[in-house]
């Protein structure tokens, strides 16, 4: 299995994290993606990964947080990709439900992650929250600059904007969202996604999946992701595992099998 959207640096983790590792592996986590969302925490980022054989990570600012980066460049996204185990751009994105950023700076901040990716050929971490028609608006006038690869993260926009991310060769990510009870719409959704498409994630220390509700999410417990999207297609466990497993090294294909 291979978890591809953890947050292990910070405070969630500082006291345990070997135990939270070591858990996730006994689980059968084979590979963890660990994903950036600052600047200033690539370093601490990217020395989990360089420690941790079976762990990578991203380069990237969230949308939350673009606007302490007004100057950030795509040269800084790319030089920074040239490190060892460096397998994507991201996350970034658009979230206008918050809005602790500007929509102006996340925009601009967007884009350049856009650029950079096409630059390095290296997938797109997505994240969007109540910015449908603009993302896809976004992603699509880019992709006619030039070809890039998309993975909308822990899906759970409506059925247009993946239709339109799919048409661009997208990817997407189910989460232990798929687990909630009330969650009707996204697994609705991400049943649309073909099975050569999907990929899972714990998206850690949040949104724990059933029947870990209401507890710090981890790594450990993306089998419970695995087995909500088994059901939803009515497939036998080991075989979902396999075919997103599959799609993820093909999608971070600067990771090591």
């Amino acid at each position: 299995m291979f978890d591809t959207h953890v947050n292990l640096h910070g405070e969630a983790y500082e006291d345990d994290l070997s135990e939270v590792l070591q858990r996730a592996r006994a689980a059968g986590v084979r590979r963890m993606l660990a994903i950036c969302d600052r600047l200033d925490s690539f370093d601490s980022v990217h020395e989990i990964a360089s420690k941790q054989k079976d762990i990578w990570c991203s380069v990237g600012v969230h949308p939350h947080h673009s606007k302490d980066y007004p100057d950030l460049t795509i040269e800084n996204l790319v030089e920074l990709s040239e490190r060892e185990k460096v397998v994507a751009i991201g996350e970034t994105g658009l979230d206008f439900h918050y809005g602790y950023s500007a929509e102006g700076a996340q925009i601009a901040s967007f884009r350049r992650h856009i650029a950079a990716a096409r630059q390095t050929n290296l997938p797109l971490i997505i994240h969007t929250r109540n910015a449908d028609a603009l993302t896809g608006d976004i992603l699509e006038e880019e992709y006619l600059a030039g070809a890039f690869v998309p993975l909308l993260h822990c899906y759970t926009a409506g059925p247009e904007l993946l239709e339109r991310g799919l048409a661009l060769d997208a990817y997407v990510s189910a989460s232990g969202i798929i687990t909630f009870k009330k969650a009707n719409d996204v697994r609705d959704v991400i049943k649309q996604v073909p099975l050569d498409r999907i990929i899972v994630e714990t998206d850690c220390p949040y949104l724990a999946p059933s029947p870990h509700r209401g507890r710090r999410n981890e790594p450990s417990y993306l089998p419970d992701v695995i087995a909500g999207l088994a059901s939803l297609h009515d497939m036998p466990l080991e075989e979902i595992s396999k075919i997103t497993e599959d799609n993820a090294l093909r999608l971070f294909s600067r990771v090591q099998n």
